[in-house]
This record gives structure tokens, sequence and C-alpha cells, in this order.
């Protein structure tokens, strides 16, 4: 009845065959239609399926295939598997899935377990209890190690940051009995900011897994100047600004210690935290804060009784405004470099502060040559230069600016800003021991008033809430201590009752 070619296309029971390919995985595999899982047919035997084990004798399975099968737990190994085992896991032939059975067995303990433990916390609360408190106790150990850890890192950095400016100011002073030359001291010591970089990277050699070329960490940290990265356009524009207010600070800050004592200098120094607020507030719109307000005026009004103090005379009020004018310098170079440049991670920073260095060491070495030739800052022969000095004075500014730039890796920044009001009472015992200094009432006063405005500048900015938190909590724990009186008065039911809400209270 029909051809030959008609007669091909159906089977011996008057069922169309169907030759067609039907895509059941990745472009690689390809199943017949007859394979496909059919959850409704009971399963049967593999000979009933000859023909098409016989196509699919050769069947290659695809590595990413084995890689979900394994991902998935659906078979422990596919290469060990027979070719029958290898078509009826990986198509799922008539719901054949072996691995539920792997995985009611593996489960089923883990729900009796599961389901045990809810027995016995239901069955025992104390005991449940006592294991969460004991994993709670261990998160909070761990927590507080690591804080006590950072904590006695900052008193170290405290240390540190404190000896590190106090001493160079001190032997800034002493260097300018033997060496009147405030200039080429400050090229001198910015010069050695070209160390930077270099000692990050030995850091990065030492701690870093993955060690990199120093060019490659170069090319890397340019990365924070732009697409570009360093390119003359963003050398003069980005860098060269702050190489001159870096300069302008360090220079005012060294001419203001040739005028009055290094009490006073140090002093008013920490005025530019209370000037990096305010240019804050108006440049960057930070948030407004009440307290930082308050400090800036306490700030202002101990310039002013700072200068009351010596009776307002011509050699200390010039003195006091350069010092001023260099702590307003250190706040515009601070609120400028996040307002062009953001944030700097340390290797940044540290290129940063290089590049400074040698720009400071190839555009600005004429200065102090025509400076020296035209006798403003004669200092002799070089052999009459106090080399020791210098390099002291030069060493002491690195680690302090090494300190306070990544000090912040091993604790927190306020310990670090602590360290630099606490130079303050150092200077002043030192000033007291050499005589150089009368500590009368208003300048006790004014230096007491600065210090106050400074560390009230480091308060956080949440730091109303943390102290309504802390009352709060103060509140209910004296809450939990009557609740427990109370109940010792009670029964025992009532007192076990109010003993855990009062737990529960503390904890929280």
């Amino acid at each position: 009845m029909y051809g030959d070619g008609e007669a091909a296309m159906w089977d011996r029971v008057g069922r169309p065959r169907r030759e067609c390919m039907c895509y059941l995985g990745p472009p690689t595999t390809l199943m017949p239609i007859g394979m496909r899982k059919s959850p409704d047919v009971s399963p049967r035997r593999l000979s009933d399926i000859s023909p098409q084990l016989r196509q699919l004798k050769y069947l290659v399975v695809d590595e990413s295939i084995k890689e979900d099968l394994k991902s998935s737990r659906s078979v422990e190994d596919i290469n060990s598997a027979s070719i029958e085992e290898r078509i009826l896991r990986i198509t799922g032939y008539y719901g054949y899935q072996p691995w539920n059975a792997v995985y009611n067995r593996e489960d089923r303990p883990r729900d009796n377990a599961a389901g045990a433990a809810d027995g016995q916390a239901a069955g025992s609360g104390a005991g449940g209890d006592a294991g969460g408190s004991r994993r709670k106790l261990r998160c909070c150990v761990r927590v507080t190690a690591a804080q006590v850890r950072k904590a006695l890192w900052g008193v170290v950095m405290v240390m540190c940051v404190c000896s590190s400016w106090a001493g160079s100011t001190q032997l800034a002073k002493l260097t300018f009995r033997q060496f009147d030359a405030p200039f080429t001291l400050t090229w001198f010591a910015t010069t050695w900011n070209c160390l930077f970089f270099p000692l990050y990277y030995v850091g990065h050699l030492c701690k870093s897994t993955e060690r990199q070329t120093p060019k490659q960490r170069f090319r890397e940290c340019c990365k924070f100047f732009g697409d570009d990265g360093l390119t003359a356009k963003v050398f003069f524009t980005k860098v060269a600004p702050f190489g001159l207010l870096w300069t302008l600070t360090n220079y005012l800050y060294f001419q203001a210690l040739r005028k009055i004592n290094t009490t006073d200098v140090s002093t008013l120094f920490c005025c530019n935290k209370a000037f990096v607020f305010l240019l804050s507030w108006i440049v960057l719109r930070d948030r407004f804060m009440g307290v930082r307000i308050v400090a800036a005026i306490l700030a202002i009004a101990g310039i002013v009784m700072m200068t009351y103090a010596d009776g307002f005379h011509s050699h200390s009020v010039i003195g006091i405004t350069l010092v001023v004018s260099s702590a307003s310098m250190s706040a515009l170079y601070k609120v400028l470099f996040k307002l062009v440049l953001g944030s700097a991670k340390f290797g940044e920073a540290a290129l940063f502060l290089t590049i400074v260095g040698g720009a400071n060491f190839v555009f600005i070495s004429f200065v102090p040559v025509i400076l020296y030739f035209t006798h403003v800052e004669y200092f002799g022969s070089p052999d009459n230069i106090p080399w020791a000095f210098l390099c002291g004075v030069a060493g002491l500014l690195l680690a302090f600016n090494i300190l306070v730039n990544f000090g912040i890796a091993v604790t927190y920044p306020t310990l670090i800003s602590l360290g630099i009001v606490l130079s303050v009472p150092v200077n002043a015992m030192v000033d007291l021991y050499t005589c150089e200094i009368q500590f009368n009432t208003v300048r006790l006063i004014a230096v007491f008033i600065i210090c106050l405005g400074f560390l009230m500048l480091l308060l956080p900015e949440d730091w109303d809430q943390c102290l309504i938190q802390l009352s709060s909590k103060l509140r209910k724990k004296e809450e939990a201590i009557e609740g427990t009186g109370e109940a010792g008065a009670c029964a025992g039911l009532n007192w076990s009752r109010r003993g855990r809400t009062s737990m529960s209270t503390f904890t929280h």
C-alpha cells in the first residue's frame, strides 16, 4: 500500500517512527526523542532498548557535563560506570536517579540528628541555652581579643606618633641654633619623602602573597591619577599644587619655631583639626555638627588667649601668626586632596608622597642655592652644617608621616590623632626643664582650651547616638538587677522565669 520510502517511516506496530533529534543538554549532546524521560511509564529492562544502546555505544561525555554532575553529586565518577549506567544517569531515563537513595541516606541522619537536637532542646531548655551561651561567649571572646590587639597596637602607635612629632619639633629648635636656614631644612626634610614608595614596596614583598615587580606595582598605583596614569598634565594640575602646600606648611612651622617656644607651636598647630572641619563643612558639604562648631570656637579662643599670654609683643604675634598659617595650609592640603583626588590606598599614598619628594628635589633645589648666595640663609661652609641634626629632623618627620598615613592599618585613626595632642605636654615638660617658658594662668588656660577642642573634634559623628544607647543599656541593666532582686522574694518558678528575662535583656 505504501511505497518503500513511506513504509520506512512506520514501525512494526503501525506507529510513526521519529527520527528527529531533541536537544537535551549542552551543544555536544544530542539524544533521540525516544530517550526522553517519561515518568508515567514504569521502568523496562535494558534489553528492550537495545537499538538505542547500540546507537549510543560510543557516547562521549563532555567534560563540562562531568563537572556539573560532580558538583550536583549525581555520580561519584562517571568514568567508572558502564555504558548503560552512563545513559541512565545522564538522561535520567524513566526516572532512573540512583543518587536519590544516596541523598536520602546522607540526609536522614542529619534530619534525625536535628530532630534529636530539637527533642533535647525541648526536653532540656537549660542545656540548649547553655550551648548558645557558650557559642556567644566564644564569639565575644574572639571579637574582644581582636579589639584588645588593636587597642594595644594603638597604644604603641600613640607613643610613636607623640615621640616622633615632639622629637622633630625639639630637634628642629636645637638645629636653628647652629643652622639658621628654615627653608633649606624644609627642602632637605621634604626630599626624604622619596623613600615612601621604596619602604612601602618592601612591606608589600614581606606581607603580600601575590608579589609584583616594582614596575608592575608602580603602574598599578599610578591608576590613582586616572586612566592615563601619571602624565605631565596630571603632574602640574594635581601633584604640583599639593607639593607647594606641603612645602609651605613645613616652612611656616619651622619659621614659627624660630620665633616662639615649642609648646606654643605644637599647641597652636593642633588648631588645624578645627580648620579642617570648617573647610570640609564649607567646601565638601560635610555634615554639620554642633560639637565641632564648639570645638572650632574653642580653638579660636585659645589662639587669642595664647597671644594675650605674651602681652601682644610683635615677636610672639609674628610667631603665632606663622604657626596658625601653617595649620591653615595643612588643613587646606587635606581638604583639597579629598576634593581633587579623593581617598587613596596605602600604595597610592606612598607613590604620591614619593612624587612630591622627587618633585621637591628636582624643581625646588635652586631656591636654597639662591638663598645661600643672597645671604638670606647663609650657613657657612658645608663642613659647618650639623648633618646629624638635619638627618635627625628629616628622619623623625619621615617616621611621623609614615605612622600617620599607614598607622590606620593596625589601629584606630582616633588613637593616631591622640598622639599629636599628647605631644603638647611632652613639649611643655621639655620647655619647663630647659627654662624656656613661663607657664602663667592665661597660657595654661589657652593650652587646655585648644587641647579640649582638639579632643572634641575626635568624637565620631554618631557620638550622641552612642550616648543614648549607653544610657539605655545602663537603664536596662538596672531594671534587670531590680527584677532579679524582686524575684528573690517570689516562688521558684517565678524566680527562674524572671531570671531568664533579665539575662536576655542584659545580653541585648
